[in-house]
């Protein structure tokens, strides 16, 4: 098992297939992630094996965390 989420987990979980579609819908789901230097979108695997329902205070905004 990888750490990441693969190109085709990520498609299937955001139902997206383009890179900027795929990170619109983690960011309003809130699901961190970081971008890729080619712009993709990487999900650490343990942010969804351990993740707890989404607080409901529509004023929180997830924490979206760039690769350097």
């Amino acid at each position: 098992m990888t750490t990441f989420l693969s190109q085709e987990e990520i498609a299937d979980l955001t139902d997206r297939k383009t890179k900027s579609k795929q990170i619109d819908y983690l960011r309003s789901s809130g699901i961190a992630f970081f971008v890729s230097a080619t712009g993709h979108p990487k999900v650490l695997r343990s942010t969804l094996e351990g993740r707890k329902e989404a607080p409901q205070d529509n004023k929180w905004k997830p924490n979206v965390l760039r690769a350097a």
